[in-house]
């Protein structure tokens, strides 16, 4: 179904100041339908570190920028958390059970009513248009394979993550979904971080790169190696040839694709790096009279660089490949993370990006079989 935007837990104080803090850093999603209607949202209110206290206050600040979001989950423990934030009216579709973080993914199997199971079960059945969970990830793509299905044309799902570079994004997949990949998976892979780019993030033809050890063709282990041939071979991908890490944050090209295990190991490095700097820069700037001087006049410009490369400013990642719309969020995700993910969320269905994924899969296969 395809029809066709705003933390501490003090959520009015939030609210109030919200427009007092700097300059929010570029979106991710751009491409949006004028005609669509306005998306519903299932997110699940009970999976993750912080929840339920950080689903509601997020579905609030959601809410009152202006999306449509169905709270799954505990209504027991729902109800009054809406109550203590002010008794904002939203919907709530009860769900009994939760699958925590030191669960096993499979447990989906035989717990049906578990938040992000009946999360899922909203879009399948057409009530939502989306699912957002940020609780386990596992459990989250094992429920959206289970009730949503493949896309034809789709071995394995991929998880999209959003890198920030110099002039916007570049897209990492698969970032964790898939340890081992085999090479037409990493085909797979391109096709959908391409169309995904070109229709929400609106980047005309993006350029996409295999992550190797070189730029040469030869250069790689066996599973790049192959896939760079069939990536060269795909009709319609504007495919650039092997990147390497150092290309990742330098706009060289739009998407790179490479393996769950080696895509997950480069995110997390790329966040921890991230905190590093930053905590380096601070000790440097309080090290003396001088450099606290000059710290309070680069404040505004280092707070608007941090924002840019925060998780919890783009909430959660798709889920390209399978039969509707999922979304994973950080586990220790707060208001802030979940409020962006819905929004998110919401305009990646506004672009109709599920369609245009569809028809780049399916012209592949055309163009490869003719």
């Amino acid at each position: 179904m395809e029809r066709p935007e705003a933390g501490t837990s003090e959520l009015g104080k939030s609210v109030v100041t919200a427009g007092s803090r700097a300059a929010e850093p570029e979106r991710v999603v751009v491409g949006t339908d004028p005609a669509a209607h306005e998306p519903v949202i299932a997110l699940d209110a009970m999976g993750g570190d912080n929840m339920p206290r950080a689903a509601v206050e997020g579905a609030i600040k959601a809410h009152l920028a202006g999306a449509k979001v169905v709270l799954v989950g505990d209504e027991n423990v729902l109800k009054p958390e809406l109550a203590n934030l002010g008794g904002v009216d939203l919907e709530i579709v009860h769900a009994s059970d939760v699958i925590s973080m030191d669960e096993h993914a499979t447990d989906v199997r035989r717990r049906r009513d578990s938040s992000v199971m009946v999360g899922m079960r909203l879009v399948k059945d057409g009530r939502a248009d989306a699912c957002v969970s940020m609780g386990h990830s596992g459990a989250t793509m094992a429920a959206a394979l289970l009730v949503l299905g493949r896309l034809s044309g789709v071995d394995r799902p991929a998880i999209l993550a959003n890198i920030p570079k110099a002039d916007g994004f570049v897209a990492l997949l698969d970032a964790g979904a898939n340890a081992d990949c085999r090479p037409e998976w990493l085909r797979q892979f391109a096709l959908m971080g391409s169309a995904y780019v070109e229709r929400v993030w609106g980047v005309e033809r993006p350029k996409v790169g295999l992550m190797s050890i070189g730029e040469e063709p030869h250069k790689g282990n066996e599973l790049v190696r192959e896939a760079h041939g069939l990536l060269v071979a795909t009709g319609g991908l504007n495919f650039h040839g092997n990147v390497e890490g150092r290309d990742l944050f330098s706009g060289l090209v739009d998407v790179v694709v490479t393996d769950g295990f080696t895509g997950n190991v480069i995110l997390k490095l790329a966040e921890g790096e991230a905190r590093t700097l930053f905590g380096w820069v601070r000790d440097a700037l309080m090290s003396d009279l001088r450099s606290k001087v000059g710290g309070l006049l680069v404040k505004p410009a280092l707070r608007r660089v941090a924002e840019r490369m925060d998780p919890a400013e783009y909430g959660a990642q798709p889920l390209l490949g399978v039969d509707g719309y999922a979304f994973i969020g950080h586990g220790s995700a707060d208001a802030r993370a979940v409020a962006s993910a819905v929004r998110t969320a919401r305009q990646a269905v506004r672009s109709g990006a599920l369609g245009h994924l569809r028809n780049a899969l399916e012209g592949a296969a055309v163009s490869v079989s003719g």
